[in-house]
C-alpha cells in the first residue's frame, strides 16, 4: 500500500515566522506532528510519504504515485484542503481528511469522499482493513475518547529536520477549564489524558537520535492540565538530559495558575523549559468573567505574569478583543498590561466564534453569527465573524492601532527591557546551532541598517551588553522575532 500524506501550505500569521525564517535558513516554522503520529500507527510494511507543502511544492506525479492520499489541516488550511481535494478529483486518487478542521467543518467539504473524525487512535485499525480491501467508508467517528498511553513515537524518519525551527511533541490532550471561545475542549474534552513519562523520553530520545538538538514544542493546550502528572514528568525529562547530554529546550502552553506554584517552575526550568505561552485574553475581570476564563479572575495577572518570569520561563500572552464587556477603554488597558508586564511575545487577535464552541452556539441563538467562518488566524480581521456589542468599525481600527503600537521598535525593545530586568538566566544553557548565529548576524544589518527602529535598536543592544551581557543571546532572538511581528502588524 502506497500512502501520501499532505500538510498544506499555511497562510503568513502570527505564529507562521516566516519574516524570520528565511533569516535563519529554515523552510517552516513546525512540521505536522499529528500526520506523523497517525504514519506511525500505520503498517510498517506500507510505503508511506510526506509532503509539507511549506517546505516543498506537491507534484501531480507524487498525488499519482499513491493508492490514498491523506491530508489534515487547521481552519487555515481550509482553501489549500479544497485545493488538494480538487486535484485528487482529477487524478482519480481518494482523499481521506482529518484533524480539527474537518472535526468540526467536514459538513463544508462535499468533495471529500472519506472522513476521520476526531482522535484517529481508535479508528485507525478499521480505517486499515477498509483501505487494504478498498472498501474506505465515508466518516470514521468514535464516542470514546482514546486511551493515549500506545501513541507510538513520530515518524520523524519522513521529514528533513534541517528545513524547520522547533520540533512538536504532544505529553498530554484535552484541558480542564471552560472558556467559552475555546473549541479544544469541544475536540478532546475536560479530563487531560497524558501519557506515560516514559513515552515523552522515548519520543525525545527518538528525536535526539535523529539528530535535533534545538528547541521542543510540547504542545499540550495546559501542561499542567494534569498537574500530578506533568511533576512526574519533570524529573525524567532532568535525568534524561543528564544521560544523554541533551541541549534541547522546550517551550509549552500552560494556564495562569502555574505561577502559584514557584517550585514547580524552578523544576521546569532545571528541566530545560525556556518559554510558556499563556492565554491572559484580557485585563478586564467582566470580559474574563463573560468567557468563563475564572481561573484568571483570582489574581493580578501582572504580579503572576513577573512571578513566573522570576524563574527563568519567558512567559508569551494571547490576548482578545471583542468580548461584550469591553468598552472603548479596553485597547488603552491591553497596552498598558502588555508594557507593564515585559510580555514581549504579544499576540493579539479579534474574538472568533469557532464551530463546536459554546462562543458559536450562544452567537447563533442570539441572531449574531455572520457565516463566513473564522479562518483560524485571529489576526486576520474576518474572524470577528459575529456582530459586536462595540461597533464594528471602532473595534476594528482600535484593534489595528493597538497592534502597530505594541510592535512599534520603541515599545517593543521597552517592553523587551522589562521583561530582561524581570528575568534571570537559569536552568541549563542551550548552544547556539549555527542557523541561530546565521540569524544573529543577518539581524545586525537588517534591523541596525536597513529597517526603521534602527536606532532604538543599536540603544536595545548597548543597554543589554551594558547590563545584562549574559541576556544578550536572548535580546537578539527578541529582536529578530520582533521584526516578523511588526511586519505583520504593518500589514493590518
Amino acid at each position: 500500500m502506497k500512502v501520501l500524506m499532505v500538510y498544506p501550505e499555511s497562510p503568513g500569521s502570527f505564529w507562521s515566522l516566516k519574516h524570520v525564517l528565511r533569516l535563519v535558513s529554515k523552510r517552516s516554522a513546525y512540521p505536522p506532528l499529528g500526520l506523523l503520529t497517525v504514519a506511525a500507527m500505520l503498517p510498517r510494511e506500507w510505503e508511506i510519504r510526506l509532503v509539507d507543502m511549506n517546505v516543498e511544492c506537491l507534484t501531480d506525479g507524487q498525488i499519482e504515485w499513491a493508492d490514498f492520499v491523506m491530508v489534515s489541516g487547521m481552519i487555515v488550511h481550509r482553501a489549500g484542503i479544497h485545493d488538494l481535494a480538487e486535484r485528487c478529483r482529477q487524478l482519480s486518487r481518494q482523499l481521506i481528511a482529518g484533524g480539527p478542521l474537518v472535526t468540526t467543518g467536514h459538513a463544508d467539504f462535499p468533495d471529500i469522499q472519506h472522513f476521520v473524525l476526531g482522535e484517529a487512535e481508535n479508528l485507525i485499525e478499521e480505517l486499515v482493513r477498509d483501505m487494504e480491501s478498498g472498501q474506505v467508508k465515508h466518516t470514521y467517528s468514535s464516542p470514546v475518547r482514546p486511551d493515549v498511553t500506545g501513541v507510538p513515537p513520530p515518524r520523524w524518519d519522513l521529514l528533513d529536520l534541517r528545513h524547520y525551527l522547533t520540533m512538536p511533541v504532544q505529553f498530554s490532550r484535552g484541558c480542564p477549564f471552560d472558556c467559552e471561545f475555546c473549541d479544544i475542549v469541544v475536540m478532546y474534552g475536560h479530563l487531560p489524558r497524558v501519557k506515560t513519562p516514559e513515552q515523552l523520553i522515548a519520543e525525545l530520545e527518538s528525536l535526539r537520535q535523529a539528530g535535533w538538538r534545538d528547541m521542543v514544542f510540547i504542545v499540550d493546550d495546559n501542561f499542567i492540565g494534569n498537574k500530578r502528572a506533568a511533576k512526574e514528568l519533570l524529573p525524567q525529562i532532568i535525568a534524561w538530559r543528564e544521560r544523554t547530554g541533551s541541549t534541547m529546550g522546550f517551550v509549552t502552553e500552560a494556564s495562569v495558575n502555574l505561577a502559584d506554584d514557584i517550585g514547580f517552575c524552578h523544576q521546569m526550568v532545571q528541566a530545560g523549559f525556556k518559554r510558556i505561552f499563556v492565554g491572559f485574553e484580557t485585563p478586564s475581570v467582566e470580559s474574563l468573567i463573560e468567557c468563563r476564563k475564572l481561573q484568571n479572575t483570582r489574581r493580578d495577572l501582572v504580579e503572576s505574569t513577573k512571578r513566573l518570569q522570576s524563574t527563568g520561563l519567558e512567559v508569551m500572552g494571547g490576548f482578545i478583543l471583542g468580548f461584550d464587556s469591553d468598552d472603548v477603554g479596553i485597547f488603552r488597558r491591553q497596552f498598558d498590561f502588555i508594557q507593564h508586564s515585559g510580555v514581549v511575545t504579544a499576540m493579539v487577535g479579534l474574538l472568533g466564534a469557532l464551530p463546536g464552541t459554546k462562543l458559536h452556539s450562544r452567537l447563533a441563538r442570539e441572531g449574531r453569527l455572520i457565516e463566513n467562518g473564522a479562518l483560524g488566524d485571529n489576526m486576520d480581521l474576518s474572524a470577528l465573524n459575529f456582530e459586536p456589542k462595540m461597533n464594528r468599525e471602532i473595534l476594528v481600527n482600535g484593534y489595528r492601532s493597538l497592534v502597530k503600537s505594541l510592535y512599534a521598535p520603541k515599545t517593543y525593545y521597552q517592553r523587551a527591557r522589562t521583561f530582561l530586568r524581570n528575568s534571570r538566566p537559569l536552568g541549563p544553557r542551550m548552544k547556539m546551532s549555527r542557523s541561530s548565529l546565521e540569524g544573529m548576524m543577518k539581524s545586525l544589518w537588517l534591523l541596525g541598517v536597513w529597517h526603521r527602529g534602527r536606532l532604538a535598536f543599536w540603544r536595545f543592544c548597548a543597554t543589554t551588553l551594558l547590563r545584562r551581557p549574559r541576556q544578550f543571546q536572548v535580546a537578539m532572538r527578541l529582536a529578530l522575532i520582533g521584526h516578523h511581528f511588526r511586519r505583520v502588524a504593518d500589514s493590518l
